[in-house]
């Protein structure tokens, strides 16, 4: 003991040290993987600023889970797309609260404690709590009860609890202030009386020209050459219309790992090997159970709600034949008869469950409140009362469970078959109108009477097995095997084209995905993924990606872009901004030919026997003329009245090609639809439309700084 003792005691303080160093190292390698440094900040997990207020990660976080759980309850499904919705809901719902929020601030706008009051339960409450407070004998939202619950709750709820309902409170003040706020708006919307009699007296005026015009096309655009400084000196002049978002763009090739032929054999041949135990089991349960089939129907559905490849065969087998293997998606399957009859296309009944466990009020959960034995003594008690003369609607709200039909009377209308358990689907759609019975499921033993039915089908129970056509780890392992072959002789963008080169037999292409955004989760053309996104982000311009698997294919990406968020760059640009300097360039030779104006004869002589058109009936909005439909400026000098009766001096510029016009005439005409109040009302509705939706406005002039792309 004496000599471990010394060594403990010798040693200590040389561990501790040793210790302490791996400890803060491993602190610095975590910050520095987050991509910041723990001294100056940087690495910040701040999802993102709105007009410099921080949306912090913690609460951002909160709300995104809350979004997901909510958005999964309605159905949305699960998984990395769920993820990326409520990521983006909670992002557009945050970024706008806190930009109305600073408006509101700015108003003085507030909820008070008597308007929350109305709000909660005044005549027009959330749909929510009128749902769950509304009397059913009266169909009246029943105020008072509300009050009494959630004062209830804000005493004796849970931390949880108290802060879910302030959360909830919140999100309704803020819409109320948003009606507030969009009401300010929508009512300080006018729409003048002289504009619209200006805009009808305007649209009364008809104009006829002579022309002679020269189109761009007249040039070879090979003639024309567009220098990236004048791209950039029009860009500079037009910042606006060249605002860019940050993004990648990257070229890649697939390696698809999708099954092969032999993959596919072998699932056929696997499915098959269930057929001989299918066709004699004697319990078909228990037997699909072993399988591994866990959603086994055992009940009876209308044949006209049966959605299944091959129906119509399956449809026609004798009971206890099977069908297949038949391909049902990226499955083969094998279909049992198991049973037909008819039986009704709808049941309405009603209904006293007597569960076993109940929902406990503070956490949800369920808790057990009677073992089966007990249940079913007591649903067969309330069947004896029943029959006895007992009143159905007081044992109901005495004893039922089933909170979602209490209020309706314990009534379930117009039932579908399979749209119960199968044990309550049974008894249901077996006896008819007016039984009254004993039934056990799983939720515990319930008292039935069936009150109505309408039709009557064939029926069907039918078992099916299935087995997945899925890539074997072969298959899989040549996928990623060629991928990283490929990867690994391509090291930039010249090397990654010719390497396409030599995939060309084998059926490779090139495929291009543009503008990725920074929290993006898909890339066009391509599956799910946003490591892969990351990873695009993380890599530098020009660097080939390390192959990954996205979707059913391994990928191989080289980044051809990068755009940081401010202005195009001239190459970014050039394919918008050059045909438009072309034409420009293409616009003053042109004119320069014509030299000076002095008849449209001698126009047409100079630009080598042009013809003189002519363009009538032009009107100065939504003109009809062939000529002229897309030449604004055009019809505007021939509105323009110094113009009337002459030949312009000065040549025009337009979309297609250079004009030389002299207006013949300018008159005015009798308009139908000249009703100013009308049209000052209707033209105010459209105002007030633009006016409710103000966030797109308030975005653009607030500066918002996104982090969610280093973050998830």
């Amino acid at each position: 003991m004496s000599v471990i003792q010394s060594i403990q005691e010798k040693y200590a303080k040389l561990m501790a040290v040793i210790i302490a160093l791996a400890l803060i190292t491993f602190v610095v390698m975590l910050a520095f993987e987050n991509g910041g440094s723990l001294f100056n900040g940087s690495g910040s997990r701040d999802v993102g600023k709105v007009n410099g207020e921080t949306i912090e990660y913690v609460s951002f976080q909160k709300r995104v889970d809350q979004t997901k759980d909510y958005m999964s309850q309605q159905g949305y499904g699960s998984g990395a797309a769920l993820d990326q919705q409520a990521i983006e809901q909670t992002w557009n719902q945050e970024v706008g609260r806190l930009l109305i929020s600073s408006e509101l601030n700015k108003l003085g706008m507030m909820i008070g404690k008597r308007e929350l009051g109305d709000i909660l339960y005044g005549p027009n409450p959330p749909q929510d709590l009128k749902q769950q407070f509304t009397d059913p004998a009266t169909g009246q939202y029943n105020a008072t009860l509300a009050k009494q619950q959630i004062d209830n709750l804000m005493k004796t709820g849970s931390a949880d609890q108290k802060a879910q309902f302030a959360t909830y409170v919140d999100q309704l003040e803020l819409i109320r202030l948003n009606e507030k706020y969009n009401s300010l708006l929508v009512t300080s919307t006018n729409y003048p009386k002289w504009l619209v009699e200006k805009q009808i007296a305007d649209n009364s005026q008809i104009a006829n020209v002579s022309l002679v015009r020269d189109f761009y096309t007249s040039i070879p655009d090979s003639s024309v050459k567009i220098t990236d400084e004048e791209i950039k000196d029009y860009i500079s002049k037009h910042k606006k219309e060249f605002k860019q978002e940050e993004s990648r763009s990257i070229a890649y090739v697939t390696f698809s790992a999708l099954p092969t032929a032999t993959d596919t054999a072998e699932a056929r041949a696997k499915v098959m090997e269930f057929k001989p135990g299918l066709d004699t089991t004697a319990d078909i349960k228990q037997f699909l159970q072993t399988q591994g089939v866990q959603n086994f129907y055992n009940g009876h559905i209308n044949g006209n709600r049966i959605q299944v490849p091959l129906k119509d065969s399956i449809l026609k087998l004798p009971v206890g034949a099977t069908y297949g293997p038949y391909l049902d998606g990226g499955s083969f399957a094998l279909a049992k008869m198991i049973g037909v009859k008819s039986q009704p296309d709808s049941v309405t009944v009603r209904h006293i469950l007597v569960g076993t466990t109940v929902a406990d009020p503070q956490t949800r959960q369920p808790v057990q409140i009677r073992d089966s034995a007990t249940a079913f003594k007591l649903a067969d008690s309330i069947r004896l009362a029943i029959a006895g003369g007992s009143n159905f609607d007081t044992l109901l709200q005495k004893f039922s469970t089933d909170e979602g039909s209490i209020a309706n009377g314990g009534r379930y209308e117009k039932i579908l078959a399979g749209a119960m358990v199968p044990e309550f689907n049974e008894y249901i759609f077996s006896n008819p109108v007016g039984s009254k019975g004993i039934v056990k499921t799983e939720f515990g033993t319930h008292y039935i009477e069936i009150l109505s039915s309408v039709g009557n089908s064939p029926a069907y129970k039918i078992a099916y097995i299935t087995q997945p056509i899925e890539a074997s780890s072969q298959t899989d392992a040549n996928a990623s095997n060629e991928a990283t072959a490929f990867a690994a002789r391509t090291k930039n963008q010249k090397e990654f084209d010719a390497n396409m080169q030599q995939l060309k037999n084998s059926g490779k292409v090139k495929a291009i995905a543009s503008d990725i955004a920074p929290n993006a989760a898909q890339v066009s053309g391509l599956g799910l993924s946003r490591p892969f996104v990351r990873n695009i982000y993380a890599a530098k311009l020009g660097e080939v990606l390390a192959p990954e698997r996205v979707g059913d294919d391994y990928v191989v990406a080289i980044v051809t872009e990068i755009n940081e968020k401010g202005t195009q760059s001239p190459a970014k640009a050039r394919f918008a901004v050059e045909p438009l300097l072309r034409n420009h360039k293409k616009a003053e030779l042109i004119i320069k030919k014509i030299g000076t104006i002095t008849t449209l004869e001698a126009v047409a002589a100079k630009l080598g026997g042009k013809q003189i058109e002519v363009a009538d009936s032009i009107r100065m909005t939504n003109t009809t003329s062939p000529i002229l439909a897309s030449e604004p400026r055009v019809v505007g000098a021939a509105f323009n009245p110094a113009n009337k009766g002459k030949v312009l001096t000065t040549a025009l510029e337009g979309s297609n090609g250079v004009y030389v016009i002299r207006v013949d005439n300018v008159s005015a005409t009798s308009i139908g639809d000249a009703n100013v109040a009308e049209q000052r009302r209707s033209r105010y509705e459209q105002q007030k439309l633009r006016g409710a939706y103000p966030q797109e406005a308030l975005m653009e002039a607030a500066t918002i700084k996104d982090n969610r792309g280093k973050i998830y």
